[in-house]
């Protein structure tokens, strides 16, 4: 399975965009979790599974939720970890 590390930025706080991606990601069956980044105005995922519904997650990730204003996700594949067995949201 591959793994899917995303830096997502802009308007993302405070709008209810971490709910959005684990809702998401237990959706498509995937592993990992999302959390707000200490900057503000960034969250990161974390995510693995198929490598169809990675892509189908990232881009939901170029979009969120209402409310939610998108200016730039990176996003990286490293070798996966097998760590997970839900789909969370860390604090």
């Amino acid at each position: 399975m591959p793994r899917l590390v995303a830096t997502v930025y802009g308007r993302v706080q405070g709008v209810a965009f971490r709910f959005f991606v684990q809702t998401q990601g237990r959706r498509l069956g995937l592993g990992g979790y999302v959390r707000n980044r200490a900057d503000g105005y960034s969250v990161e995922v974390c995510a693995e599974g198929r490598r169809e519904d990675l892509d189908a997650l990232l881009g939901h990730l170029h979009v969120g939720p209402p409310g939610a204003r998108v200016v730039r996700v990176d996003a990286a594949w490293p070798s996966e970890t097998g760590e997970f067995t839900g789909f969370t949201i860390r604090t």
